[in-house]
């Protein structure tokens, strides 16, 4: 087990404004969470799930504090720990390589309250592909799920800061064979909205699909396919896109046959930009968007302007406040993070 505290600051210039390149940890697959107190991060490093912390909008991070040793952790090829802030304290969720999703209940200090394991039976999510979002104390995870005998989303509610779990439910099922089989879910919770989005395979298309519940993640509706192209394709491009909710207006992107769009549900898809591993923030109207063009990844503002932060792979972008965004991704097993303006 390897870990410490590196820090690393190269100097950027993006739009006239300096900024801060900084390597902040030994690991791999960051996931972000913020409230009004703070920025939280959590990663992996080999069968080690690791936390740390940031009270000054992100500008400097404690120390990593090891929260829990997994055997089998699944932390590479956009598997990884996931991490939300809710009423109470902090929330992880990880997967282990057997097909289990674990969730712990943290104070914010980083200490573990409560474990629990999230699938309600045995080794479904063979994949390892999960995601969580959580908003006050409740909190609602997704996965690739294969009781079935095929790949499924399936989900769990938590309405006490991942203290316990719902009944696992069925979110979607592809009426043609199975959903994409590679590629990450995401969940943004809104109050009792629950929006998942995913990458289905219909037709032999593997294109984004957006579902919504009302209640909570009691129910959903119907799967609504984002943009009107198609994507033909045998294999799975291992992408699946990234998704931020704004006073309920809702903003995906995705790649596309090597192509980013963008997207608002109902709306065409606009073309943003070349490459893959995207991601969204949106806060007050505003939406900046990050992906990996060339092994580099490149931000773009709210005006549109594209920036490049430097060499790495799957970057996360979060709204700090109205005017800035963290943005952390994964180099050479590091994680480096960067706040830019949107």
């Amino acid at each position: 087990m390897k870990y410490g505290h590196l820090l690393l600051c190269i100097w950027l210039i993006i739009g006239g404004k300096t900024y801060c390149q900084e390597v902040i940890a030994n690991g791999q697959m960051p996931s972000v969470a913020k409230d009004e107190q703070g920025i939280y991060l959590v990663y992996g490093n080999e069968d080690s799930i690791f936390y740390t912390s940031s009270y000054d909008e992100g500008k400097s991070f404690s120390t990593p504090k090891l929260v829990h040793i997994l055997r089998g952790l699944a932390a590479s090829h956009t598997r990884g720990p996931q991490i939300g802030a809710t009423t109470n304290g902090l929330l992880i969720t990880a997967c282990s390589n057997a097909g289990n999703v674990y969730s712990f209940a943290l104070d914010k200090k980083g200490n573990v309250i409560k474990q629990a394991r999230v699938n309600d039976a045995d080794t479904l999510a063979k994949e390892n592909l999960m995601a969580l979002s959580s908003d006050g104390n409740n909190a609602f995870a997704v996965w690739l799920d294969v009781r079935n005998g095929r790949n499924e989303i399936y989900g769990a509610r938590s309405t006490d800061g991942g203290m316990t779990w719902s009944k696992n439910i069925r979110i979607y099922h592809s009426p043609d064979s199975t959903v994409c089989e590679c590629c990450k879910p995401s969940v943004v919770v809104k109050g009792n909205n629950v929006h998942v989005m995913f990458r289905n395979w219909l037709n032999g298309n593997r294109d984004l699909y957006l579902i919504t519940s009302i209640d909570g993640g009691k129910t959903f509706g119907n799967a609504q396919k984002l943009g009107n192209g198609s994507w033909a394709l045998k294999g799975c491009p291992m992408d699946g896109g990234g998704l931020a909710v704004d006073n309920n207006s809702v903003s995906t992107v995705w790649n596309r046959d090597g192509k980013i769009y963008a997207d608002k549900p109902g709306a065409p898809e606009v073309q943003i930009g070349q490459g893959r591993s995207c991601t969204v923030t949106s806060v007050n109207g505003k939406r900046a968007y990050a992906w990996v063009e060339n092994k580099q990844v490149v931000y773009r503002d709210n005006n549109k302007q594209k920036h490049t932060l430097g060499k790495g792979q799957l970057p996360l972008l979060k709204a700090i406040d109205s005017n800035t965004a963290i943005c952390v991704w994964e180099n050479d097993k590091a994680i480096v993070k960067t706040v830019v303006k949107i």
